[in-house]
């Protein structure tokens, strides 16, 4: 029997929305789940840490990816 024959250097390409989309999903689950827990501040403070590193390293992944 004949194998098909395998492309070689075949590359798949997700679109740009494909890991935009769940991060962003993601980070609004986390921000309601934090939500009422964090009553003050100082509470919040992590959270937002979190959140804002993730948005300064979503684009350099995005680009990496892309």
């Amino acid at each position: 029997m004949a194998r098909p024959a395998v492309g070689r250097g075949a590359q798949t390409r997700l679109p740009w929305w494909a890991l935009a989309l769940p991060a962003l999903a993601f980070a609004a689950l986390l921000a309601l789940v934090a939500g009422p827990a964090a009553a003050d501040a100082s509470a919040a403070e992590p959270v937002g840490r979190i959140l804002h590193a993730i948005g300064e390293g979503l684009p350099g992944l995005l680009q990496h990816l892309l």
